[in-house]
């Protein structure tokens, strides 16, 4: 097999799950999904949080599509593209990991970026917990992030038209 066709399935899949991700914590986390999610959002001194939950729902995404793919688990009925789309979906993984609990929440290492994208996600998530409960908000992605200017104008905008309580030192 041309190793392409596997190359490009990884990359479309690490593309698409940051859609993905955008619309589970837009529609789910800040949904019906808000008890998991809700503890992300508040202060505390835990390592864990039932937000982590949500790394096992991706872990059992990845293993149920490796599983799909393997001759091993699914004898000749097995579909080689779910490999790796496994794989895409582990890779994102580990990009949301460093870039989310690593860069943004520092739960791993300790590292301020002063400008460049990264600050510019950091920006965006802070503002993303700029807001007080789950209704409102902006910024839901994990790995790409709107230009933070636009971000505040958002939640300044939501603030006046009642959608979204704003914490003060948010400066929206």
């Amino acid at each position: 097999m041309n190793i392409f066709v596997p190359v490009l399935i990884v990359v479309a899949t690490v593309i698409a799950m940051e859609w993905v991700a955008w619309a589970s914590h837009k529609y789910i986390m800040h949904g019906f999904g808000w008890g998991w999610h809700r503890d992300h959002h508040e202060p505390h001194d835990n390592l864990l949080e039932k937000n982590d939950l949500y790394a096992i729902v991706g872990a059992a995404m990845s293993i149920s599509m490796f599983a799909i793919g393997s001759p091993l688990v699914m004898g000749e009925g097995a579909w080689w593209p779910g490999t790796w789309i496994g794989l895409g979906i582990l890779f994102y993984g580990i990009i949301y990991t460093l870039v989310h609990d690593g860069l943004v929440h520092q739960r791993y290492f300790r590292w301020v970026p002063k400008r460049g994208y990264a600050k510019r996600l950091v920006q965006a998530h802070k503002l993303h917990h700029a807001t007080i409960g789950k209704e409102g908000g902006v910024s839901f992605g994990f790995v790409l992030a709107r230009d933070p200017a636009k971000l505040k104008a958002e939640l300044r905008r939501q603030r006046e038209a009642g959608i979204a309580v704003v914490r003060e030192s948010a400066g929206a």
